[in-house]
């Protein structure tokens, strides 16, 4: 369990990927620094604006970071460039790798299209969380 300092109360929440091994995954690419990027369909309902800052759920919905909204841009998903698929952090960070991997996820949601706009963030991290003992 991490502990929400008080000058974070009120943010808004949200956890990465659409289950929590993802969001445990993609997290931890936070947490390291390597995750600097996300992106979302347009028509999700957690869409950011620059220096808007959100609190980090893990898998089990424990908040564990807050980041910063630095950028949003709007691409389609063939616009989306080598340095955003790399900014993302995942896998080996190739632009080939990002495709492949957000036409499985996008899909696997049901809103994969090969013209669909898409939500690009840039973000960075603004702090790390505490945990909390657990009991032995």
């Amino acid at each position: 369990m991490s502990v929400v300092p008080a000058k974070y109360q009120g943010l808004r929440s949200f956890a990465f990927g659409d289950g929590p091994r993802l969001a445990d995954e993609l997290l931890d690419l936070v947490i390291k620094g390597v995750k600097t990027a996300t992106c979302s369909t347009e028509d999700e309902p957690n869409t950011s604006t620059p220096g808007e800052r959100w609190i980090v759920l893990d898998g089990c919905g424990t908040p564990r970071c807050v980041i910063e909204t630095v950028e949003v841009t709007y691409r389609r998903f063939p616009e989306v460039d080598a340095a955003f698929a790399y900014d993302e952090g995942e896998g080996d960070r190739s632009l080939a790798y990002w495709q492949n991997a957000h036409r499985i996820y996008f899909g696997r949601l049901g809103r994969f299209s090969e013209d669909m706009m898409l939500m690009c963030e840039r973000f960075r991290l603004v702090e790390v969380f505490a945990q909390a003992e657990q009991p032995s």
